[in-house]
């Protein structure tokens, strides 16, 4: 069974369409050889993980209520590191129900569960939908995946085509996450705003009309995982990706030091990272840093990527309260948008779109 994936090609100024597999249907059919456009090249396979186990910095978010000004302070520095020397860390203690969290790994995997034609209802166009994104060609190798992006927040952008009526309470949970997520997201741009001298909320400023998506991941169990990647290595266009993932199942990595580290799950966490956007606006005194995420032979896997970023509209570039004779720009301004296409009319490849707006 097929789905599929709309491209557009800024070259011809039009959308092109790819026939994509179901891959959750691939997987039912308990397959004892993979198709091939899911094997990766030897350089590419996830066979050098195991061995590098490090612990990404954890930031206790409810020390920034602390009355103690001393605690608060330590904290922030580790905030600060965290963002600059790994560009991830875990939030714990970050204000967002436990009961709302669990509610939508709920709709996730009720979602998931339906059949495949209630799920074509919503079949991706463009980058909204149900499908598979970041497919640039039809003789791609494939990430083993199926996703359902949205648009979140502001509501005035939402295309409710694309939002599941089943289960009953889907719009409804994902609504009240989204308002928490742009809460946190919000404290966390204006730490760092903090942190780095600027004005309080500059961060949030220079984002503009602030913009949010939603991309639920849904991980089946893969014969092969190590022929395969889930997700292949990218970094996030984002400003920040704040992610809930399984508290069961290991599967996201990231890049430190030229190795992978996988990111054991904690509980009630969250997952934030550094998207592209923060690189830009802070001339790279925080850095978005590639991920990845690699599959499971016997348990499958979901996660939730809530991607909070300026609007399409907005202008981006690096603060000029950032740049001096010690540190000069480093990037070019651009429209949002612009840097949007392009990154969704390309497959995924490290941090090639960032790349293409420095200034060499």
């Amino acid at each position: 069974m097929f789905n599929s994936a709309t491209v557009f090609d800024p070259s011809e100024g039009s959308s092109k369409r790819f026939p994509i597999p179901v891959v959750q249907e691939l997987a039912s059919q308990h397959l004892h050889s993979l198709p091939q456009r899911f094997i990766r090249s030897e350089k590419e396979r996830p066979n050098d993980f195991s061995h590098h186990q490090m612990d990404i910095p954890i930031i206790d978010m409810g020390m920034f209520l602390s009355d103690s000004e001393s605690c608060r302070q330590q904290e922030l520095e580790k905030l600060d590191i965290a963002c600059k020397q790994w560009g991830f860390f875990q939030a714990v203690n970050h204000g967002i129900p436990l009961s709302l969290m669990q509610g939508m790994k709920g709709i996730v995997k009720e979602f998931v569960q339906l059949p495949l034609e209630e799920k074509l209802k919503y079949e991706m166009k463009e980058i909204e939908g149900y499908g598979q994104t970041f497919v640039a060609s039809d003789d791609q190798i494939l990430d083993w995946t199926d996703t359902l992006f949205l648009t979140t927040l502001p509501p005035e952008n939402r295309n409710m085509n694309f939002w599941p009526t089943k289960p009953a309470d889907f719009r409804e949970t994902v609504d009240q996450y989204a308002v928490e997520i742009q809460k946190l997201g919000k404290t966390i741009l204006s730490l760092l705003s903090e942190k780095v001298e600027l004005k309080t909320d500059r961060l949030i400023n220079m984002c503009g009309k602030t913009g949010q998506t939603m991309r639920m991941n849904y991980y089946p169990p893969c014969p092969r995982p190590d022929l395969v990647l889930g997700l292949s290595p990218h970094s996030d266009a984002s400003g920040l990706t704040l992610l809930l993932q399984d508290d069961e199942t290991v599967g996201l990595h990231i890049c430190k030091d030229g190795k992978w580290i996988p990111i054991q799950p904690i509980p009630g966490a969250l997952v934030i990272n550094i998207g592209d956007m923060i690189e830009v606006i802070s001339n790279r005194i925080y850095k978005s840093i590639e991920h990845r995420v690699v599959t499971n032979r016997d348990r499958d896997r979901i996660s939730i990527a809530m991607f909070y970023s300026p609007s399409g509209e907005c202008e981006v570039g690096p603060a000029p309260e950032l740049i001096d004779e010690l540190h000069p720009c480093q990037y070019r301004t651009f429209i949002r948008k612009d840097y949007m296409r392009q990154y969704f009319s390309s497959k995924l490849d490290g941090k090639a779109s960032i790349e293409f707006t420095k200034i060499k």
